[in-house]
């Protein structure tokens, strides 16, 4: 019998500077470049791979796509101290200092260069039935 993959969730983002984005998540937050299509400064489509599963798609913005910066989302991780000094160093803006949560995570927010908001922490989501 053939098992069906788990199902996706691709979040998007679009860029001013598709480039420079890419390798500012790559550098601060640990993404891996899976793939980049487009030519000179303007990426058509971009897939960094999250290590332990999913990933982010990313391109360039074009007249009359999404505004850039309006990205928002929650990643897993499993160190969220040691993350977060890399991502500050490397130049994100933080929005919520690293701290410990009531519901049992411990995350920071951080906005990108393109003004995406970016929360980090070790919360992996309420159990499911």
């Amino acid at each position: 019998m053939t098992q069906t993959p788990p199902p996706q969730v691709w979040p998007t983002l679009i860029a001013r500077d598709a480039r420079a984005l890419i390798k500012f998540l790559v550098d601060a937050f640990g993404f891996e470049e899976t793939v980049v299509y487009g030519e000179e400064d303007h990426v058509d489509h971009a897939e960094l791979a999250w290590p332990p599963g999913g990933g982010v798609m990313l391109g360039s913005a074009d007249p009359g796509s999404q505004a850039p910066g309006t990205f928002r989302g929650y990643v897993v991780c499993d160190d969220p101290d040691t993350l977060f000094k890399r991502a500050v160093t490397r130049g994100a803006i933080v929005t919520a200092e690293l701290s410990d949560k009531d519901y049992g995570s411990r995350d920071f927010g951080v906005l990108d260069p393109e003004g995406n908001r970016w929360s980090f922490g070790t919360y992996r989501g309420h159990p499911r039935a």
